[in-house]
């Protein structure tokens, strides 16, 4: 019974607050574009968690596209060019 209690304890400690929650929830939101710049400060954190689910696809969309459009310019500019590129995006 008592690592029942002391797990109890411990949980309970490693617990996150209902404080806590809406501080990293408005946190999100200040993060996001689409709801920053409403002009209503009530947005539900559902709301606020699904757009930000919808932003970071939208950016790990954005990162494939210029990965894709940096591979092809890479193919495309002579070997000297390419070294210059490669390099400066190692730094």
């Amino acid at each position: 019974m008592s690592s029942r209690r002391s797990r109890s304890r411990q949980s309970s400690s490693s617990r996150i607050s209902d404080d806590q929650i809406l501080d990293l929830v408005t946190k999100l939101q200040q993060l996001l574009p689409e709801i920053r710049n409403r002009r209503s400060d009530k947005v539900s954190a559902a709301k606020i968690l699904q757009e930000t689910c919808n932003y970071i696809k939208s950016l790990h969309r954005e990162v494939d596209d210029l990965s894709e459009r940096l591979s092809e310019l890479l193919e495309t500019t002579d070997t000297a060019q390419a070294a210059i590129i490669r390099n400066l995006l190692m730094q």
